[in-house]
């Protein structure tokens, strides 16, 4: 683990926007700090606690934590109280993780939505980011970012899309989106 901590001062990192991109950067985040000896976590919002995406395989041979906590894209769901329940049951997981001093850093993939869709309290969210050790790096990804959430982070990346191959009808690529 590394020995730096005292040195450190922990950032609140917030991706957003409608471009791609989000997820990767914070695999860059995780990757550049794993290669420091940091101990790194992703805990993933929407995807399935099944998947089997290409950070998942590369994680698990590297000895990365990489944990999807959702079950699909939950908005199309038709029981959003029990979609309510599960997001709340997840941060729960993420809120532990980040008072935890195990780790340097805490992604939170895909957080955006739920906060959007107010099954998670942004209060909440926020004032237990800002407990974390002070040390720790805190981030977040995911589209429609509230803006209490870019007041209170220290880094903020808005990626705009200019063009995506889905517009032309090409559908997700291994190695691109999954």
């Amino acid at each position: 683990m590394s020995n730096d901590r005292d040195k450190r001062t922990g950032l609140f990192i917030l991706n957003t926007g409608n471009g791609k991109g989000k997820t990767t950067a914070a695999l860059g985040i995780l990757m550049r700090a794993w290669g420091r000896d940091m101990k790194v976590i992703m805990l993933q919002f929407i995807k399935d606690k099944e998947s089997r995406f290409g950070e998942h395989i590369a994680a698990e041979k590297l000895g990365v934590e990489i944990i999807p906590l959702g079950n699909g894209f939950t908005w199309r769901d038709n029981d959003l109280e029990k979609d309510r329940q599960f997001a709340q049951y997840c941060w729960e997981i993420c809120r532990k993780k980040i008072l935890n001093s195990d780790y340097d850093v805490v992604i939170l993939d895909e957080l955006t939505y739920p906060l959007m869709y107010q099954w998670l309290s942004i209060d909440d969210v926020l004032k237990t980011i800002s407990m974390r050790p002070s040390w720790m790096h805190v981030v977040v990804t995911g589209r429609d970012a509230l803006p209490e959430l870019v007041e209170a982070a220290d880094l903020v990346t808005n990626m705009v899309e200019v063009r995506h191959p889905y517009r032309k009808g090409i559908m997700g690529q291994v190695g691109i989106e999954f």
